[in-house]
């Protein structure tokens, strides 16, 4: 009988393990060149709408880049997670375009002791990583009362893993939209913040496969409507307080741990950015 067990173990042992790998396999996008390929489609639509602009991340060249975005995050190196972010001009090491036609940002376990971030909550830092913001603004008003904000993303999605491609306002924190956001699980968490949280969160197959996530803004008065697509699907609509007359930054970034959970991945974890897209509608 006991043998029975032992074997009995085992054999669950090995079963879970294999779960894990092909879950480390998918997250790591080992399988990514498999997944469906998709050529950028304009998302602009009839009417008095134009592109604010569009990155594909074609090309060897980092001059286009650097047109459009800035390293780091609007405010440093150090957020609410324990990655560091670090890239410039002269460093791509965790922010590069990787030949294929898409960006691709990687976050690194560190084994020394960097100090903590300087944000709350102040985690010990055990990651590089890498954060990227645009050099052109949202800002929302009765010039230009509709955006849409789109993104072909492929993100890691297990435990200590913390992607996400968002807005928020570079002042007082008071105005922040997640487009898409994975906290350590399959759960993308699409969220608007206005001094209280509204959250849209939907289960998606295989988030390190590419999917493309956008969120649609419409002024209201002095409030905002968005709502939130993955696929081309809606998934949920919200109301957004103090979004209007601000520049907002929209911000792609690999943060780790925090709200994704402890004990984050021992190796790399990439994230990979196919285009992303930014359109508004001008006022008739």
């Amino acid at each position: 009988m006991k043998t029975f067990l032992n074997n009995y173990l085992l054999i669950l042992a090995i079963l879970f393990l294999s779960g894990c790998t092909n879950e480390e396999l998918d997250t790591d996008f080992t399988n990514i060149e498999n997944s469906n390929t998709q050529t950028l489609k304009s998302t602009i639509h009839q009417g008095f709408w134009e592109n604010v602009f569009t990155d594909q991340f074609n090309g060897a060249s980092y001059v286009s880049f650097e047109n459009n975005w800035n390293y780091l995050y609007p405010w440093g190196s150090d957020h609410n997670g324990s990655a560091r972010m670090y890239g410039s001009s002269s460093d791509h090491n965790h922010i590069y375009k990787n030949g294929r036609g898409y960006l691709t940002i990687k976050a690194s376990r560190i084994n020394w002791n960097e100090g903590n971030s300087s944000h709350d909550p102040w985690l010990p830092i055990r990651y590089h990583s890498g954060a990227i913001y645009a050099k052109k603004k949202v800002n929302i008003s009765d010039q230009f009362p509709e955006w849409s904000l789109e993104a072909r993303i492929a993100a890691p999605s297990s435990r200590g893993t913390w992607p996400a491609f968002w807005i928020t306002h570079d002042g007082p924190w008071n105005a922040e939209s997640d487009i898409m956001e994975y906290k350590g699980s399959k759960v993308c968490w699409q969220n608007t913040w206005d001094l209280g949280w509204e959250e849209t969160k939907t289960t998606v197959y295989k988030p390190g496969y590419w999917h493309t996530y956008k969120v649609w803004i419409t002024k209201e008065g002095n409030h905002v409507d968005l709502h939130y697509y993955i696929d081309g699907i809606w998934k949920g609509q919200h109301r957004g307080n103090y979004f209007t007359y601000k520049n907002l930054n929209i911000i792609l970034n690999l943060q780790m741990e925090g709200a994704s959970g402890n004990y984050g991945p021992a190796g790399n974890t990439y994230m990979f950015i196919d285009w992303i897209t930014v359109d508004r509608k001008r006022a008739y």
